[in-house]
């Protein structure tokens, strides 16, 4: 009888040992639960996305400046080609254009003052020569009249009287086109001319700077496809460049969230890569059609499920996270905010 308090005495810590542990199992499970009601978890990868790059014109590569692995920014001259051929065409369109604008200076300017009394001059020589030609023929036919010339002979002069009289009308009709000047329907096709001129030299120019690969966004060359002395041409990539900037994470959510989110949301991304550390983000992409998950993508739900494809922006400052990187988004839905873009990286 002795022994029953005895074995309630060791028993009773016991039974209280349990009793709060089943209490903080309970109250860590009911944590874990509220801290999941507050945020999304979703998991996907780093997206890659590439450039193939290559020159517009057809020539040999002159310079390759940057090689496989190499960080570059927008605008950075990556390569070059030989531009002998280019500058000596941007040479001869310069010069046809500069012909041709004298010729458009020349008919709008007229006929010039000097060009006017030339014309002048010549007229009045031509009256003279048509009344000449006239008193001529006057005093032959007199002279036919009395039979001292033949008919012949007043023919003659008839014909040169007429010939003169026919080239002051002429000489008449160049003094006005001198005084009226060039037509206007010459002009405006002289003008159109050296509008073309114009635009032929745009393109030999175009075809001069195009002779310059340059960096069409920040990125990393994946690739060094050609070298020096080869034959570049728009069909034959000279790099391929993976673009680093922005850097975003494409992941997948099920229909039951889709509502969660909004764009511009607060987000953090993980990786296996380094534990612990987390990568400011914000949600950027949501799409607005339905498709099947990829089975690259982990998610809890069923892979052959319908989702929607978010794209989440991430700031990368130490440039640890890598294309195809696989991450985990968190995206906090109590109080979220709208975030700020990263800064300079």
């Amino acid at each position: 009888m002795t022994q029953c308090p005895m074995k309630k005495k060791v028993l009773l810590p016991f039974l209280a040992i349990l009793v709060f542990g089943g209490g903080m199992l309970a109250w860590r499970h009911a944590q874990e639960g509220k801290n999941a009601s507050n945020r999304l978890t979703l998991y996907g990868n780093v997206d890659i996305r590439q450039v193939q790059l290559a020159f517009k014109g057809s020539e040999r590569i002159k310079g390759m400046l940057v090689k496989e692995g190499e960080k570059v920014k927008k605008g950075e001259l990556l390569a070059s080609l030989d531009t002998d051929k280019f500058e000596a065409n941007v040479e001869l369109r310069r010069a046809q254009l500069a012909a041709q604008e004298q010729v458009v200076a020349r008919l709008e300017a007229g006929s010039r003052r000097e060009e006017i009394g030339k014309a002048r001059a010549e007229l009045d020589a031509a009256r003279i020569d048509a009344d000449n030609a006239d008193r001529t023929y006057l005093r032959l036919m007199n002279l036919a009249k009395k039979h001292f010339i033949s008919e012949q002979q007043v023919d003659d002069a008839k014909a040169a009287s007429d010939a003169a009289r026919a080239k002051s009308r002429a000489a008449s009709e160049v003094l006005k086109l001198a005084i009226l000047g060039p037509r206007k329907e010459d002009i405006r096709q002289a003008k159109s001319a050296l509008d073309a001129d114009q635009a032929a030299l745009s393109v030999a120019s175009l075809d001069l700077m195009d002779a310059r690969l340059y960096a069409p966004s920040d990125g990393v060359i994946q690739d060094r496809i050609l070298e020096p002395g080869d034959m570049a041409s728009p069909q034959k990539p000279v790099y391929t460049l993976a673009l680093t900037n922005p850097l975003w994470v494409r992941a997948y959510v099920s229909e039951s969230d889709l509502g969660k989110l909004k764009p511009g949301m607060n987000a953090e991304v993980t990786t296996d890569s380094y534990p612990g550390k987390t990568y400011r983000a914000w949600v950027g992409y949501i799409s607005p059609s339905a498709e099947f998950t990829p089975k690259s993508v982990e998610t809890p739900e069923l892979r052959t499920s319908l989702s929607y494809q978010v794209r989440i922006y991430v700031c990368n400052p130490g440039n640890e996270l890598r294309l195809g990187m696989p991450a985990t988004v968190f995206v906090p839905l109590r109080d979220a905010v709208k975030a700020e873009p990263c800064k300079n990286q």
